[in-house]
């Protein structure tokens, strides 16, 4: 149902994750001269395919910002700002809920430079770093570059560029990190693969699908069927013909609607569509066009293309013959029906652009054109269906209302979140839900009669599919009410603030009682006799966020966590400094650990072989031993649920 809802509100990613180590970001840095005394660093970054580079500056509360620092000997001037070559993506992030930017394509990044005095110099270039991709990020990283800048001439680069660890440029206090057999690497950390949730192609035409099915239910399309059909087998040509125009009538209609498509694809681009989904602006923008398109539906006005448009189209189909003649009738048809399915296409596209997806618009637009020409086909090859279909009448106009309350109901989605990024404070949870309980309250009564438009027929009795819909709604409004004392409600999670939004909240679930500390909770696991979950996470993590919301919040996941497990929570971007640096030896070289940040990175990349965030794993709390393996990015709570039952029995069979 929430899927149903929710219509496109979610990304479509279709992966495979396991554990592994991973390097999204490559640098590189280079000196070049201009003139005799100035020049400029120039420090690129090759960004890989599906990630992206966090950009210089982030509000406070959200992911790590890119950080590069430049030391210079003293004959060395830095002037200017670091000047990046290509402007960042700047989009409201709906985890965090504030506006970040970042480069998802390789970038430049210049700092210029005089020489003030001729000599021996340098510049040392350390660059702290977060990368993400929808699906994980990586703890925060640093690279090192130092430059020789003397006799450099003009318009040549030092390419002389030498990369130093952490650890030949910190101090080294402290010994071997590994203490025990805890920290040694396991065997094999390598988890089944686990598909991210993802909206494929197929619901996303199934959306469409159901799209065209109500809008064949208005009364702008629902007496078009036999007047159409019948003209096609009225013409006095062979049964076999008049089907065939019809199939090819159908077939027009799929095609423009197809056009429709592929043209907003065209025009914005998957990059450009996933910024819109997010930008505040255009999210009010996406408000006010949906409380259009519900005032226009309650009868206020039609929208309506101008009427020259279809009349055009209307002669065009008259003075040709053939398939043109057909494809313009085809034509004709979208255009008079407009004052129907135009909020309906409106509701379609905002929700397909929302969705960010290249291929989104264009499926969905042919879902919809399937159902909108499949009745005109089929009539066509069973005309004695005709006399079975209900007549016009006031229950297409109903039809209209309803639609009009749905979109209502939609629209404040699109408000939430504009008021979240900008921090308005207009739409908290608990308004949100309030309203949409009034809503569908409405909706109920308008189902049942109580309630009428100017354009609504009396309703001299309730038919059982009338008063079943009413039933559903008023239910659905009563399921509402607990949500504004704080109750999860999974089930439109999709659609309201977050809970932090909420001012009275009693729900507690979702909280549990957590280690910060690796030792200390194995510790406490092996005196107790229980297994370890073990979660890498970070606080600049977005899908970290997800996973909590999505999985750990659910009363399953919650309870079998809480009974069963000693939780473990690491985070891996911790800046907290350790009360003394480590010095451990990775890959063949000495590196300082001098975050706790740095510790639980490290531990993680030591002994299981990862880097990316969300990583869970069960261990023995007594040998450290994996118990199951390793897991990452999933919202599947089902699949989460058996992961750890099989932890917890693997754990009995080694007691």
């Amino acid at each position: 149902m929430k899927r149903i809802l929710s219509f496109l509100f979610c990304l479509s990613v279709v992966t495979c994750l396991s554990a592994q180590i991973v390097e999204p970001i490559k640098w590189n840095a280079r000196t070049v001269m201009e003139g005799d005394n100035k020049g400029y660093v120039q420090l690129s970054a090759q960004v890989e395919d599906g990630w992206h580079l966090y950009n210089l500056t982030l509000p406070d509360g959200g992911p790590n910002p890119t950080e590069i620092v430049f030391e210079t000997t003293p004959g060395i001037k830095l002037t200017g700002e670091i000047e990046p070559s290509v402007a960042p993506i700047v989009s409201v992030d709906m985890i965090f809920h504030l506006e970040l930017g970042w480069w998802d394509r390789d970038v430049n990044f210049l700092q210029h430079f005089e020489v003030v005095e001729p000599g021996n110099n340098s510049i040392d270039v350390h660059v702290s770093f977060q990368a993400c991709s929808e699906s994980q990020c990586i703890a925060p990283s640093t690279d090192n570059f130092h430059l020789a800048v003397n006799d450099v001439q003009a318009g040549q680069s030092d390419n002389n560029v030498n990369k130093t660890s952490v650890a030949q440029e910190t101090t080294t206090v402290g010994a071997d990190i590994k203490t025990s057999d805890l920290w040694e690497p396991v065997e094999s950390s390598s988890g089944e693969s686990q598909p991210i949730s993802s909206s494929p192609w197929w619901l996303i035409f199934v959306w469409g699908f159901g799209g065209g099915l109500v809008a064949l239910l208005t009364p702008c399309v629902w007496p078009l069927i036999p007047m159409t059909v019948s003209f096609f087998l009225k013409k006095g040509t062979p049964k076999s013909k008049s089907i065939s125009d019809a199939m090819i009538y159908g077939v027009s209609i799929i095609v423009i609607y197809l056009l429709l498509g592929l043209l907003i694809t065209v025009s914005f681009g998957a990059s450009k569509l996933n910024e819109l989904s997010t930008n505040a602006t255009f999210n009010i923008i996406f408000f006010l066009l949906l409380i259009v398109f519900a005032v226009s539906f309650f009868g206020a006005f039609d929208i309506k293309l101008p009427s020259k448009w279809s009349n055009k189209m209307d002669n065009k189909a008259e003075r040709t013959t053939g398939l043109i003649s057909i494809f313009f009738m085809a034509f004709t048809l979208a255009l008079v029906s407009f004052s129907c399915t135009g909020p309906i296409i409106g509701t379609l596209l905002v929700e397909a652009v929302s969705l960010g997806n290249i291929t989104g618009p264009a499926i969905g637009m042919t879902g919809f054109a399937v159902a909108l020409a499949l009745p005109f086909t089929l009539f066509a090859i069973f005309p004695s269906w005709l006399k079975e279909m209900p007549r016009s009448g006031g229950w297409l106009n109903s039809v209209k209302v309803v639609l009009g309350f749905l979109e209502l109901a939609l629209s404040l989605k699109f408000l939430s979140v504009a008021d979240l990024a900008y921090g308005w404070g207009l739409l908290d949870r608990e308004i949100f839900i309030a309203l949409w309980i009034v809503i569908f309250f409405l909706l109920g009564m308008y189902l049942l009669g109580k309630i009428r438009f100017s354009h609504d027929s009396e309703v001299q009795s309730i038919s059982v599919g009338r008063f079943f819909l009413s039933l559903a709604s008023l239910s659905f409004s009563v399921y509402l009410i607990p949500g504004l004392w704080g109750a999860p409600l999974k089930g439109v999670s999709a659609f309201v603030p977050p809970l932090y939004t909420q001012d009275f909240n009693l729900y507690a679930g979702g909280q549990f009682e957590e280690f910060d500390d690796y030792e200390a909770g194995m510790s406490y696991a092996a005196q107790n006799n229980r297994p370890v979950l073990i979660d890498f996470s970070g606080y600049g993590c977005v899908n970290c966020r997800k996973m909590e919301g999505a999985v750990f919040d659910t009363d399953v996941v919650s309870e079998l966590i809480k009974e069963n497990f000693v939780l473990i929570k690491l985070m891996v971007d911790d800046k907290t400094s350790l009360p003394q640096p480590i010095t451990v030896n990775e890959n063949g070289k000495d590196k300082v650990l001098s975050t706790v940040g740095d510790k639980w990175s490290y531990l993680q990349r030591h002994k299981f072989g990862a880097n990316t965030q969300p990583f869970y794993v069960i261990l023995n709390g007594a040998t450290g031993k994996m118990l199951a393996p390793s897991r990452s990015y999933d919202e599947n709570v089902t699949e989460f649920v058996e992961w750890l039952n099989s932890g917890l029995e693997s754990f009995a069979k080694h007691e």
